[in-house]
């Protein structure tokens, strides 16, 4: 079975805060969106969403035809998916629900539509179980809200077709996201686990009190944070070996960096951390209520974005036009 078929219309399965952010992204790179969900006034929820979120996304820039108007919601799941050409999907984290679900989206969709999941832990193999046709069943996680946020990561269960993946990778790349193919199914994928490895030491350092939950997340924030921004850890290594690059790093920096490993720790979560972790974080935010600290984050967000498109873009031009003369 080929899924290279043209995506004109997009299902939302569940409209919760990561369906509706996905109602929004699709709406704004101009496609038909049909919504369903069977909660009280999700339809109003949903439309309050996107016009909220459609001032953010109007500043990132809207793709041809985007509009609002092309929004359409039902209660009807089958009806939702019975004409769709790709399914979003982003109902409660419960692996018993999700196998129900999915056998019951399988039934609806046309057999050639990539049925995807929002899931943040639940590995596709899982949510394919009960499917007739789980070849087309995977995971395509986005980092909230993913109407801002451009990472996806893919990850196909044990049934997926190779071919489902790789259509879904380059469906997420063409709308400007940056998809990942993860090669293994992992509880909680791969950005999950990343953003827990750090914590787990964040803990740790306050637990042990070396420093404050509010310096915690300086040291983040304004060290290693605005570089991660621009490349990831192993690229930055390759900076920190010098003109050797990263074979230097190798040879001479990860030794020590090795020794340093291993003295990393693991916190007890008890709950006097927890409560230290609240009082030091309702510290910080101070009297800024948690959607006025959304809206900043977004906003600060979508500038480091868009600088950083126009760096890469003023560096591709640059290359271009050496190799030109």
């Amino acid at each position: 079975m080929s899924y290279n078929k043209p995506i004109r219309r997009i299902a939302i399965v569940g409209t919760g805060v990561i369906g509706a952010s996905w109602a929004a992204e699709y709406l704004a790179r101009g496609f038909d969106v049909i919504a369903t969900d069977p909660a009280p006034n999700a339809e109003a929820n949903l439309r309050k969403y996107v016009d909220e979120a459609w001032k953010d996304l109007t500043s990132i820039g809207l793709s041809k035809g985007a509009s609002r108007d092309r929004l359409t919601f039902t209660t009807d799941m089958k009806e939702a998916l019975s004409k769709a050409d790709l399914v979003q999907e982003n109902g409660p984290e419960r692996p018993d629900f999700k196998m129900k679900l999915f056998a019951q989206m399988d039934d609806a969709a046309p057999i050639d539509t990539i049925i995807a999941s929002s899931s943040s832990g639940i590995t596709p193999s899982v949510m394919q179980t009960n499917c007739k046709h789980p070849e087309r069943v995977l995971v395509g996680h986005p980092f909230n809200p993913p109407h801002i946020i451009p990472l996806v990561e893919v990850v196909g269960g044990t049934k997926t077709s190779p071919d489902a993946i790789q259509q879904a990778i380059a469906f997420y790349a063409s709308i400007g996201k940056k998809p990942i193919h993860l090669k293994k199914e992992l509880p909680g994928h791969v950005g999950n686990r990343l953003q827990a490895a750090l914590y787990k030491e964040i803990m740790y350092l306050i637990q042990h009190d070396v420093l404050s939950v509010e310096d915690a997340d300086v040291a983040v924030s304004y060290g290693p944070g605005p570089r991660w921004g621009v490349m990831g850890p192993s690229l930055q290594w390759h900076l920190g070996g010098g003109a050797g690059g990263i074979k230097h790093f190798m040879d001479h920096l990860m030794d020590p960096l090795t020794a340093m490993i291993k003295t990393l720790g693991t916190p007890d979560v008890t709950p006097e951390l927890k409560q230290t972790i609240v009082e030091g974080v309702l510290r910080e935010a101070g009297n800024r209520s948690v959607d006025e600290l959304a809206q900043k984050e977004n906003e600060v967000i979508i500038g480091l974005l868009r600088s950083r498109a126009q760096s890469e873009n003023r560096t591709t031009k640059g290359k271009t036009t050496r190799v030109a003369a």
